[in-house]
């Protein structure tokens, strides 16, 4: 009886045994563990693993895909070789764990790895590695798009080249502080995009390259073009205005990169002798008063702006100039107007005068609006040679006055020109400023005229003494003559009129065979 109560608990131990294996072996789970990194660095040409392990059962197929390309299928323990593609055999190897290996890697290779192992009636383990392949970063340069940047341009480029390299990360930098991306830039892979440039942005741009094997740091130098900026004007020494013979300078600078240039421009004209933007005047003249115009010019942009000044230079009255003219009015009334004009800055005021006083607007006299004129009505000629008229030049620098005595009718100088064939003479005359003059007869003396032509020739008196034969009006300086036989002489004269007086007669001209005899001027 002992021995087969023994033999009955042996056996209840075995078959609790028995039982506790078969009910694990149901719940077996096959596990695949990293065992190193999953995020793997490699530099080109090395070699590395993308280690596994595994547990929960014998020999699986194990898989690696690259991305989801399957780069290796192999069942563990197999002596059939592992199926790898024909142009990855040479870098990919697999280990008796299932574990990758790469020799001599190179940057193709750079993707994420996913390991599957599968065994019937256990199930799949999955895991996934990342790898990334790098170059050292070497002979990296900086360059600009455009070459130069311009203020208010929509954005300007900084972007590197290298020779050879992988870049995990990039950094920029202006003036070695750190850029970060906002409204003004923008970092995009290899480049800085800087948006809306100013001149503020001037200056030196870094770029560090790196990756887990190599750093490289590359420098750039950016100029910006910019302006020029509103000009500023100045005169030297700083007044309202300037008095003729004074001396003084102009200068116009406005800032820009490159500097501007300066051109200054004068009554349409360009004034050609300024240094740096500075327009010496030396002994001024009224007549360089007015606007003057500076002009700047960025040459690289073209760019340019303008402003101008006015300058103002004044001078006490000088250089007067008076004149006579003598006309009629609708009552054949002598109308003789004079003139008065002086060249000041600022514009004199001229007051009128005579012997006996003031001059006023009124019946006898009319003043002009601008004053410079002083205009007298009459019918008798000698009325206006009583007296002597003094106009008066006034600006607030000091005044100027010239007396005018005006003349009876006169003629101060007279020439006579016959053409070739002495069938035809040219009279001219000349008179005296101030000289009232309403019109001119023209006289003759000697045999008659061989016609009348539309000049207008009239015959008064007879053949031996002087007739006229021609009346000018008082505008008139020369008049023709014609139909002159060259063979008989002819005497010629002007007599200058006002109205029904006469004055001096000119001298008289001869023409013909007979001007030996002349006593007076022979032609």
């Amino acid at each position: 009886m002992p021995l087969l109560d023994e033999l009955g608990r042996l056996s209840g131990v075995f078959l609790a045994v028995l039982l506790r294996f078969t009910f694990q072996g149901a719940h077996c789970e096959l596990v695949v563990s990293p065992a190193g990194p999953t995020q793997v660095n490699a530099i080109v040409g090395s070699n590395l693993t993308l280690a596994v392990s595994f547990s929960g059962a014998p020999d699986p197929v194990v898989i690696w895909l690259m991305g989801d390309l399957p780069v290796v299928t192999w069942t563990i323990g197999s002596s059939v070789p592992p199926d790898i593609p024909e142009n990855m055999r040479k870098v990919l190897k697999v280990e008796q764990n299932g574990s990758l290996t790469f020799v001599n890697v190179s940057l193709g290779f750079a993707s994420n790895y996913t390991v599957k192992m599968t065994k019937s009636g256990v199930g799949n383990a999955v895991l996934s590695f990342t790898l990334k392949v790098f170059e050292n970063i070497q002979n990296v340069t900086l360059s600009t798009q455009p070459d130069f940047a311009k203020e208010g341009t929509d954005l300007f480029i900084l972007q590197y080249s290298m020779l050879q390299g992988v870049v995990e990360h990039q950094m920029w930098f202006f003036n070695d502080i750190p850029i970060k991306t906002n409204s003004h830039y923008l970092m995009e892979p290899r480049s800085l995009v800087i948006l809306r440039p100013n001149r503020s942005d001037a200056g030196q741009y870094t770029v560090l390259l790196t990756n887990p094997f190599s750093s490289v740091t590359t420098h750039i130098n950016v100029t910006v073009l910019y302006g020029p900026d509103e000009p500023v004007l100045e005169a030297h020494p700083a007044q309202p205005f300037y008095v003729a013979e004074d001396s003084l300078s102009l200068s116009c600078h406005a800032e820009g990169f490159p500097q501007p240039t300066v051109q200054w421009d004068f009554g349409g004209q360009m004034l050609s002798d300024t240094h740096k933007g500075v327009l010496n005047l030396t002994n001024v003249r009224t007549s360089q008063g007015g606007i003057y115009t500076c002009t700047v010019l960025n040459e690289k942009t073209k760019e340019k702006r303008q402003k101008s000044t006015n300058l103002n230079v004044y001078g006490s009255p000088a250089q007067f100039l008076s004149a006579v003219r003598t006309t009629h009015d609708s009552e054949g009334k002598i109308v003789v107007t004079i003139y008065c004009v002086s060249d000041a800055s600022p514009k004199a005021v001229v007051s009128w005068s005579r012997d006996s006083g003031a001059i006023t607007s009124g019946t006898a006299y009319q003043i002009s609006s601008d004053t410079t004129q002083l205009m007298m009505v009459d019918y008798n000629v000698s009325n206006f040679l009583l007296q002597n008229y003094t106009c008066t030049c006034r600006n607030p620098l000091g005044s100027q006055s010239r007396e005018i005595q005006l003349q009876g009718p006169s003629v101060s100088n007279s020439i006579l020109f016959p053409n070739q064939d002495g069938t035809v003479v040219t009279l001219t005359w000349e008179i005296p400023p101030t000289s009232i003059v309403t019109g001119f007869d023209i006289q003759m003396k000697g045999p008659d005229l061989l016609s009348t032509n539309h000049t207008g020739i009239q015959t008064r008196g007879s053949s031996d003494g002087y007739r006229t034969i021609q009346q000018k009006p008082g505008s008139a300086r020369s008049t023709d003559i014609f139909g002159l036989e060259p063979k008989l002489t002819y005497q010629f004269r002007v007599i200058p009129r006002a109205n029904m007086t006469e004055g001096v007669p000119s001298v008289v001209h001869i023409v013909g065979p007979g001007m030996e005899n002349c006593s007076t001027e022979c032609v």
